[in-house]
């Protein structure tokens, strides 16, 4: 330790962040367990009776299921349509042979991602409005009727989900291109002499070199499952699409925050976090069946 010391400098920092923004405040659970008062702060809150009263709350809430079923579709739509498009940008990027073109596709696909949602929502609208959208003004063109995308409940799901894939797809690459470029280029030629297309290469070569990242990015993004992407849903939906789009975030700023009920709030939050480890645990086991995994 001593002859890394100076590496052990530069991670202190990030080891005070978190002592101070991550695990300082989770003394703050203590909301989810108490009839909490802003005047009486959290250490003299008396406790609720029972202790899981806010967390029966949250269970015995009519909008439960549905809020559990839209938030669980969300980020697995989001999940499974978001992964494979980067996967396969990655490899396309890899594989192109002018560098300077590949440079400009990566560029562009990677600048979405630092616009904002009501930026999104804008561009959103120019393309699906029901009045002027120009999607559905080729629709009219083309004789039929207009679709209301951003209000339909058929609908709106495609929408978010699409905006969130097209949005990230280019960030998203870029991991799986730095693992890419960390497989030996031996393998590739060894494969070139044995007759090998570039289909085959992928396949055998890049794909299960690039494996384990793939794995690890999955069992980090399954802890966030319930995660739905709150600014996206509260930025883009509206009340006709509320069965569909209303998710667990979204209700418990409505419910927990704009009423100041901040105790059903944080008792929602854990209750995000335990489902979140579990999956998480639960998958990094299951991964670790294939010799992979995070720990």
């Amino acid at each position: 330790m001593w002859k890394q010391r100076m590496f052990y400098v530069m991670l202190l920092p990030a080891l005070v962040w978190y002592a101070v923004f991550r695990y300082g405040p989770m003394y703050g659970m203590l909301i989810a367990f108490k009839e909490y008062s802003l005047a009486d702060g959290v250490w003299s809150s008396p406790w609720a009776d029972p202790w899981f009263k806010y967390f029966r709350t949250f269970y015995e809430s009519p909008y439960f299921a549905q809020l559990l079923t839209n938030t669980f579709l969300i980020s697995l739509y989001k999940l499974l349509f978001g992964m494979v498009p980067s996967i396969l940008l990655a490899i396309v990027l890899s594989e192109c042979r002018v560098l300077w073109y590949g440079r400009v596709i990566q560029t562009l696909s990677y600048l979405p991602h630092f616009l904002s949602w009501v930026i999104i929502l804008g561009i959103s609208t120019a393309f699906f409005s029901q009045t002027n959208g120009l999607v559905n003004r080729w629709i009219a063109d083309a004789g039929g009727q207009a679709i209301p995308f951003m209000t339909s409940t058929e609908w709106f799901r495609s929408i978010l989900v699409g905006s969130d894939v097209w949005k990230d797809l280019g960030w998203g690459a870029i991991v799986y291109l730095a693992a890419i470029s960390g497989i030996d280029p031996t393998l590739y030629e060894a494969a070139r002499v044995d007759g090998a297309s570039r289909l085959r290469m992928i396949w055998h070569i890049t794909l299960p070199g690039i494996r384990s990242v793939i794995i690890l990015l999955l069992i980090m993004k399954l802890g966030h499952v319930l995660d739905a992407g709150f600014e996206q849903v509260y930025v883009m939906y509206n009340i006709q699409v509320y069965p569909v789009a209303d998710i667990i975030d979204t209700w418990v700023y409505r419910v927990g925050l704009q009423e100041m009920n901040f105790s059903i709030a944080s008792a929602v939050g854990l209750f995000k976090s335990l489902i979140g480890l579990l999956l998480v645990v639960g998958s990094n086991k299951l991964a670790k069946l294939w010799g992979e995994g995070i720990w």
